[in-house]
């Protein structure tokens, strides 16, 4: 009886080690991850998902900084014609030599400046003699350079150019020398 036990023992084994041979070389082998592992993928896709989340708050956040920054930039360039005006009006006002009338148009065309300085513009300081940077002049013409030194460089500003927030918004149309 001893021998008929071993004998069926030792057959069991075999047909179990048969079974393992045949669901390892199988292509249909499928192995549950523990729950450690799947504890960390959980973990990892929620890093992932946090930091993803937190991305996108900052850039919304900066787009709509830099919408409300530069919403009003339409009427400010639309303002710019009104202020060059003020000033074309002023140096006439001044060959005239009538200073009462001098001294009204200039206090409106500080309060308008100042408004608009307020709210972000800022005349850009631009002088004959300057170097020419395209990022902010725009050369109308080129004239042959009265000296040496104005060569490559600003010789007169036609227009003043402007910035709104630092983000140019009209540039400076100037005469360069060759």
């Amino acid at each position: 009886m001893e021998n008929q036990d071993i004998n069926e023992e030792n057959i069991n084994k075999q047909e179990e080690n048969t079974l393992q041979n045949e669901a390892n070389s199988g292509e249909n082998v499928t192995v549950e991850p523990t729950a450690d592992e799947l504890l960390a993928q959980e973990k990892d896709r929620y890093v992932r998902l946090y930091a993803e989340f937190e991305n996108y708050k900052k850039r919304t956040s900066k787009e709509k900084m830099e919408f409300f920054q530069y919403a009003n930039q339409d009427m400010m360039i639309s303002m710019l014609g009104v202020l060059d005006d003020f000033e074309r009006a002023l140096k006439e006002i001044a060959k005239n030599g009538n200073s009462a009338d001098l001294q009204g148009v200039e206090l409106i065309y500080q309060k308008f400046k100042n408004k608009l300085n307020e709210k972000g513009l800022k005349a850009m300081e631009v002088k004959a003699g300057d170097s020419f940077n395209v990022d902010f002049h725009e050369a109308i013409t080129q004239i042959p350079a009265p000296s040496e030194d104005l060569k490559g460089k600003i010789v007169d500003v036609i227009e003043t150019g402007y910035t709104l927030n630092d983000k140019v918004i009209r540039f400076a149309k100037v005469v360069t020398g060759n």
